[in-house]
């Protein structure tokens, strides 16, 4: 069927010279480059669904967005394909480029629209909940002679002609699953993700970034240094701790405490189920529900496992009275809570089912809440330099439209969080709607070695909890009043605060939490019963608090391939001893990155190693 356009224009999107001063204008360009990328990925997922629906007739289309450093199309294949058909693919794309077609904007009525995409399951859906009157816009690829070689339901834009992508800067690079608008009921999908760039050069700066990527995936790195894993067969989500990844979680758990303790925290442990009624009254069951399994029932009641910590703590406030004088009352807890996730977005440690979080609460007057928040902002910001993540960025969420609370208190909220930022010196953001339904909150993000920008720190507002359940303490004029109550978490969860650690350091962690921190390695078996000796001397010399992690290789390899494997296992120190060594008590101290210390005596490297742990130097 032909249908004939009602109106026709070309969309162009050009170069064009650029004159502004590059200092004042220099987001502008910015903002313009990251446009002028966003619309050749765009053109060229539309490219690449013209290419397969070329090489796979009877193909049904469904989307094709432009992502970050990218684009995916989703399509409803007549057979399946494997990452051998991409490079076929990659092949009629070029030629689509090299074609020089234009891209045209069509607009259409609804009737149609419809007809034009007749048998196109997901295209008539999409166009079907367009407003009745809409003007409906497809863009179309024609040739030199002006014929449309192939059109797609789009707003736009795109590039006026595919000579203005450079054919060998972009790459197709996998193939997943995709349920039909994320909906588990609705028709799985095919989705090819691919990446675009500028020129070459940016491509190849791109896969070597993905490359390294590839090499610090904490879920690889994991596996390699026996950390952790995951037992679909016995649940999916849920997180088995290793001995070596539970070595760093006490180390860092421990850290956490002693912290939390000197900062004037108290810490809380608590159930990890609750009846119904007390996920009413906090208001979960009403906004959260979707995040909650099912209940069990105990006592012909329902109960249901805990998504969060905090109505818990709040029943401990209500156990007695409480004055001004009181307050404020900071409460931490490393409680591990449960939240429903679809199993297409469970990611390792990032992503997950059950989790531990760093929770606190704190409970303060109205006066007091300022300074609490930049107490937890100072108190956020010392621990990721700990950690060595400097660079953090903070996010102000603004009230979502599913909410609770007076318009006056979001207001008054959000200017106490906006003042806890100024005055910590944050660059920040607004993060529109992002909020909780009970309160805005600030999310702290850093950067990590590569660069990658991850959400961990929140600071999130609450005053709709305190007054659900009743919350009061004794004012200075002897009134009852409402307390101010923060939720506040450091790391996030554990769990993907240790995904985000290992990718970050690439497995190669500071000698304080590494889960094997040293290793003594004989020339020969001869010289076994002298290794063992060292370690027990070190094990002794170390303050027993630090619990040293260090282990004696009298494997019957070669002492080249035990110095392989130690540092396969980025063990920080391997100590080599050999007659010399056992002679004179020392040992020859060799780094994870093959640099070499001057030997020491055995008491001499005790206190260098103990000197590390205990100010937690990010240094060998």
């Amino acid at each position: 069927m032909t249908v004939t356009p009602s109106v026709v224009d070309f969309y162009l999107f050009k170069s064009y010279p650029i004159n502004m001063s590059e200092n004042k204008h220099q987001d502008s360009n910015q903002e313009f480059a990251n446009q002028r990328l966003a619309t050749i990925r765009h053109s060229v997922s539309h490219i690449m669904a013209q290419a397969v629906v070329k090489l796979l007739p009877g193909t049904k289309t469904a989307i094709g967005p432009s992502i970050e450093n990218g684009f995916y199309y989703d399509f409803l294949l007549p057979r399946p394909i494997t990452t051998d058909d991409l490079a076929i693919i990659e092949t009629e794309m070029k030629k689509i480029i090299e074609s020089r077609q234009d891209f045209v904007k069509v607009t259409f009525n609804r009737k149609d629209a419809l007809a034009l995409f007749t048998g196109e399951q997901f295209k008539l859906e999409l166009i079907n909940e367009l407003p009745a009157n809409e003007e409906i816009s497809i863009y179309e690829n024609h040739n030199k002679d002006g014929v449309s070689q192939w059109g797609d339901l789009c707003r736009g834009p795109h590039v006026a002609n595919t000579r203005e992508i450079n054919s060998a800067a972009f790459k197709l690079q996998s193939i997943a699953g995709a349920y039909w608008r994320g909906d588990e009921k609705r028709p799985m999908l095919t989705r090819i993700y691919g990446t675009a760039w500028e020129n070459p050069k940016d491509l190849k700066a791109h896969l070597a970034f993905l490359e390294e990527v590839e090499k610090r995936d904490h879920r690889r790195v994991a596996k390699e240094l026996d950390l952790f894993s995951t037992h679909e067969e016995a649940g999916a989500g849920l997180i088995y701790w290793h001995p070596h990844g539970g070595r760093m979680r006490v180390a860092i758990e421990d850290f956490w405490r002693q912290l939390h303790y000197r900062n004037g925290y108290e810490i809380l442990y608590t159930p990890h189920i609750g009846k119904s009624w007390l996920w009413e009254k906090s208001g979960h069951l009403g906004f959260y529900k979707g995040g909650m399994y099912s209940p069990m029932e105990i006592d012909n009641q329902d109960y249901y496992i805990k998504p969060m910590n905090c109505p818990f703590h709040i029943l401990i406030y209500n156990c007695k009275g409480h004055s001004y004088r009181d307050l404020p009352l900071r409460w931490a807890e490393l409680g591990t809570v449960y939240r429903y996730e679809r199993s297409g977005v469970l990611h390792g440690l990032l992503r997950v089912r059950g989790f531990t979080q760093d929770d606190a609460h704190i409970i303060c007057t109205p006066e007091q809440i300022e300074s609490e928040i930049r107490e937890v902002l100072r108190f956020s910001l010392s621990l990721w330099e700990v950690f060595g993540f400097t660079e953090v960025k903070a996010y102000l969420a603004t009230r979502p439209e599913e909410s609770v609370g007076e318009q006056e208190r979001w207001d008054a909220a959000l200017e106490s969080l906006r003042n806890a930022i100024d005055a910590e010196g944050l660059t920040y953001e607004i993060d529109e709607g992002g909020g909780a339904f009970y309160g805005p909150k600030i999310d702290l993000k850093i950067k990590d070695a590569l660069g990658r920008e991850w959400q961990m720190t929140t600071i999130q507002f609450d005053f709709n909890e305190p007054e659900r359940f009743d919350m009061t303490f004794v004012d200075s004029d002897g009134q009852h009043k409402r307390p101010y109550m923060i939720h506040r978490t450091l790391l996030g969860s554990m769990e993907r605060f240790f995904g985000v650690l290992i990718e970050h350091f690439g497995g190669a962690f500071p000698v304080w939490i590494a889960p094997e921190q040293a290793a003594v390695i004989p020339v020969s078996e001869t010289f076994n019963d002298y290794a063992k000796k060292a370690v027990e001397q070190l094990k002794a010399l170390v303050n027993a608090a630090f619990n040293l992690r260090i282990t004696a290789e009298l494997s019957d390899d070669r002492m080249n391939a035990k110095i392989r494997n130690c540092q396969t296992r980025k063990i920080p120190y391997m100590l080599v001893v050999g007659q010399r060594e056992a002679d004179e008590e020392t040992v020859s101290i060799r780094l994870r990155d093959g640099r070499q210390l001057p030997a020491m005596k055995i008491e001499e490297f005790a206190s260098y190693i103990q000197q590390r742990i205990e100010s937690r130097s990010l240094e060998l």
